[in-house]
């Protein structure tokens, strides 16, 4: 795990037991990027995710298995006004941005690490293989809006799981 900026120690600290309850994998903080600068759009005033995921992943560790990025800028991608996050689909690499994720009802404390949680668990899944799913309470389902987040769960459906399970019983590779 990788957070970028200023992150309260109980948020990473959430994140990180979320992932080894859900992947069932030990998980580390390393500082292995420290700025955004070079994935800033001047236009935009956002962060290009991408180019976050594409730096993440010439950076990563050689050792680690998957690497997520907690970031507090505004990213997007091309296509969207905003996003929450972004993965390597089946890949090693992915970056979530809280930016969004703690504004409006329910974002202060408890409710923003929630988000957070369920945001990073979605990203790590993609990493896995796992697409969007249909089911609005799955954690694996697309979100546009922070009521969605609320809404969803932090666990998977449970044809989500039977996926991220065949995916587990695979040999590592990143």
């Amino acid at each position: 795990m990788v957070p970028i900026g200023d992150f309260d120690p109980e948020m990473v600290a959430a994140i990180g037991r979320a992932i080894e309850r859900l992947f069932r994998a030990a998980v580390r903080v390393e500082p292995i990027l420290t700025e955004l600068a070079f994935a800033f759009d001047p236009e935009r005033r956002q962060y290009l995710s991408t180019a976050i995921l594409g730096a993440l992943a010439a950076s990563a560790p050689a050792d680690a298995y998957k690497v997520i990025a907690l970031v507090r800028v505004d990213l997007f991608i091309p296509i969207l006004t905003f996003v929450y996050g972004e993965a390597q689909m089946g890949g090693g690499a992915c970056v979530l941005s809280t930016f969004r994720l703690h504004s409006g009802p329910g974002a202060g404390g408890e409710e923003g690490v929630v988000r957070a949680v369920k945001e990073a668990l979605h990203e790590l899944g993609h990493t896995f293989r796992l697409r969007h799913c249909p089911d609005p309470a799955c954690l694996m389902h697309y979100c546009r809006s922070e009521a969605d987040v609320d809404r969803k769960s932090s666990d998977l459906c449970r044809y989500c799981r039977v996926l991220l399970d065949d995916e587990l019983r695979k040999p590592a590779a990143r």
